[in-house]
């Protein structure tokens, strides 16, 4: 009987450990919300608020085959390139859509906050800044 008692505990310790949801991983919050390979734009400063992200060149956010719901209204304030190292790894970015009024570049890693809030509409990577 001694056996059967602790074969019953044991199953109910067993149950109660599995209506216990595992503790889940964190989602990941500003600039690490950036995809490798991708270059991301946000909303808020150090990479915080809403993020559009590519990893080709756009020359329209607003129409290209990605598009940047909220950069029409609001401006960037924050730009990640987590683009792979090497032959394309800078981005060039503009203030018009066909890569018209250049307005900066960032080079491959670079982690930025604008202390000027840009207007942006589009991106193209290039071999350098």
């Amino acid at each position: 009987m001694r056996k059967l008692g602790v074969t019953i505990a044991t199953l109910a310790l067993t149950a109660v450990g599995l209506g216990v949801p595992a503790t889940s991983a964190q989602a990941a919050s500003g600039y690490d919300r950036c995809a490798k390979g991708d270059v991301c734009f946000f909303s808020g400063s150090g990479g915080s608020g809403s993020m559009c992200s590519w990893d080709a060149d756009d020359s329209d956010w607003r129409g290209g085959a990605i598009t940047c719901s909220w950069s029409g209204t609001t401006t960037v304030k924050s730009v990640y390139n987590n683009g792979y190292a090497g032959g394309y790894d800078a981005v060039k970015y503009y203030r018009y859509a066909n890569y018209s009024t250049y307005e900066g570049c960032a080079v491959n890693g670079l982690k930025y906050t604008y202390s000027t809030p840009k207007t942006l509409r589009s991106h193209k990577w290039a071999t350098s800044c």
